[in-house]
């Protein structure tokens, strides 16, 4: 299925800044990943640098405070897109199903997807809702527990959210994974 234009979706979302002043929920979470970020790799922000010379990317994110990824992706997503200049629209996911059905994760409403698109509004890459490494562990899960009304989903659920905070780790030591899953993303536009 192809995806919509989001032509006219640009400058109708939040600011990265009016996103972090709405959150009502994860706000503390989310403003320490965003303080906390720091370049690792000076390749990697001479890369996301060098976009600024790309007027024809933009960036539209479906998200929601409630969602623990969001509270840790994200933060990192708005650093790199700052430094490469991007315009970002962040739409929240419970005004915007329309778009996030064309966005499913296995087959849900899974936050953060943030798409790429150019300056005509054809959606040209995505990412999320987590790391590859994290996200991993998600589709073992739902392929292993595809029936949520079983006995046992909620507790295999909380076995497999607790081996994600694991991969997620402490601190920041999951921004230079995000950093260089969005390089790789990038390097092919």
């Amino acid at each position: 299925m192809s995806k919509s234009n989001l032509k006219s979706r640009f400058g109708t979302g939040l600011s990265p800044q009016g996103f972090m002043d709405s959150m009502e929920k994860n706000k503390e979470t989310f403003a320490a990943g965003y303080r906390d970020f720091a370049w690792k790799n000076a390749e990697d922000r001479s890369f996301f640098e060098g976009l600024r010379e790309r007027e024809d990317l933009r960036c539209v994110i479906l998200a929601a405070d409630w969602c623990g990824d969001v509270a840790r992706n994200v933060p990192v997503v708005f650093r790199v897109l700052e430094t490469a200049d991007m315009p970002v629209d962040v739409l929240i996911l419970e005004e915007n199903f329309d778009l996030m059905d064309e966005y499913l994760t296995m087959g849900g409403r899974s936050v953060p997807i943030v798409i790429f698109a150019n300056a005509e509004g054809e959606p040209l890459l995505q990412w999320g809702p987590r790391p590859e490494k994290v996200q991993e562990l998600m589709r073992k899960f739902k392929a292993e527990n595809p029936d949520r009304e079983a006995a046992d989903y909620a507790d295999n659920m909380k076995v497999v959210r607790e081996q994600m905070a694991e991969r997620y780790g402490e601190g920041t030591s999951i921004h230079e994974v995000i950093v260089h899953e969005l390089r790789t993303l990038l390097a092919g536009v």
